[in-house]
């Protein structure tokens, strides 16, 4: 099977470079990569162009468009039987596409989601965030996993879909702010099989400081109501636990300052999750400070999160402006 290897790319020269230096060490050997420079003013030319002796590399550059639709440029012009997502933030291990290939060669899917992990090389921040992303204790749990809540939605950092999803499918219809679970329930309404391929993960950078990660989880919330606008019966009741937990520390922060017997109540039940937030992360990462991270992640995270969505549930439900 042919894999065609698909990466959006906005200004990150040095993280394609690295990702690009991960597939030369992959075990399977089919497959291109197609990169879309979205419109970039720092490009990568040159260093797609230094691995143009390692790898079957097509590099392409359009109008910046978001990343949704540099995908659709990318679909257009890959040869492969199977295409496959990447973040440019993604490292790839060296047997992802043997394992995606066999494992298709298995138990068949039109599409798949893979979850993401934090490489050892990580700096404890990121690490905390990638435990935010992934823990039982926080929304980022359902995210890569078996038991999630309801269908199962790939997520376009790791995300793979059969050419005939895309022929009979199309692209994505709206570029960034929830694009891929808007992709993802239009492949499942039209009928294909998805599933999670758990053993084929990539290390997620994601975002290097708290404030970035701030500002990633709260496009996030936003993007959940511009999803309800396509799909409204994908709006659950477990989307809306961020925002509640939001309004819980408001909650407790406003009755520490007015009545202390409430307060008391919250801040033991705070003081429960923070514990059980550290003790998690702390067996999880054997590292006491990625542990203290994990809780600061994981607040940011919720409250973040939270934020946006009912930003834009007060925006775009209540005042209706879309």
């Amino acid at each position: 099977m042919l894999f065609s290897v698909i990466i959006p790319l906005y200004n990150r020269p040095q993280e394609i470079e690295e990702l690009l230096e991960t597939l030369t060490l992959q075990t399977y050997k089919n497959f291109e990569v197609l990169i879309i420079e979205d419109g970039s003013k720092d490009d990568a030319a040159d260093i797609v162009q230094s691995f143009s002796d390692q790898l079957d590399i097509k590099y392409f550059v359009k109008a910046n468009a978001g990343q949704g639709f540099a995908r659709n440029s990318a679909f257009e012009r890959a040869t492969g039987d199977y295409f496959i997502i990447f973040d440019s933030d993604c490292l790839i291990p060296e047997d992802y596409l043997q394992i995606v290939n066999d494992s298709l060669n298995q138990n068949w899917l039109d599409a798949y989601g893979g979850p993401d992990a934090a490489h050892p090389s990580f700096t404890p921040t990121q690490k905390a965030i990638s435990y935010a992303m992934t823990s039982p204790f926080t929304t980022g749990g359902i995210r890569g996993n078996k038991k999630s809540i309801g269908q199962f939605h790939p997520r376009s950092f790791n995300m793979g879909l059969s050419r005939k999803v895309w022929e009979k499918v199309g692209g994505f219809l709206i570029t960034r702010s929830g694009e891929d679970i808007e992709y993802s329930i239009r492949i499942h309404a039209a009928g294909f099989k998805i599933g999670l391929v758990p053993l084929a993960k990539v290390y997620h950078k994601r975002r290097t400081n708290f404030l970035q990660f701030y500002k990633q989880l709260h496009f996030f919330g936003r993007a959940r109501i511009n999803v309800y606008k396509f799909f409204p019966s994908e709006l659950k009741l477990v989307h809306f636990f961020p925002a509640l937990f939001t309004l819980g520390v408001i909650f407790t922060l406003i009755s520490n300052i007015l009545y202390w017997p409430i307060a008391l109540l919250c801040n033991i039940i705070a003081l429960l999750l923070i514990l059980l937030i550290f003790f998690h992360a702390l067996i999880k990462n054997k590292s006491v400070k990625i542990a203290f991270l994990s809780v600061l992640a994981s607040f940011i995270q919720l409250t973040a999160y939270g934020l946006g969505f009912m930003q834009d549930i007060w925006r775009r439900l209540i005042l209706k402006k879309w």
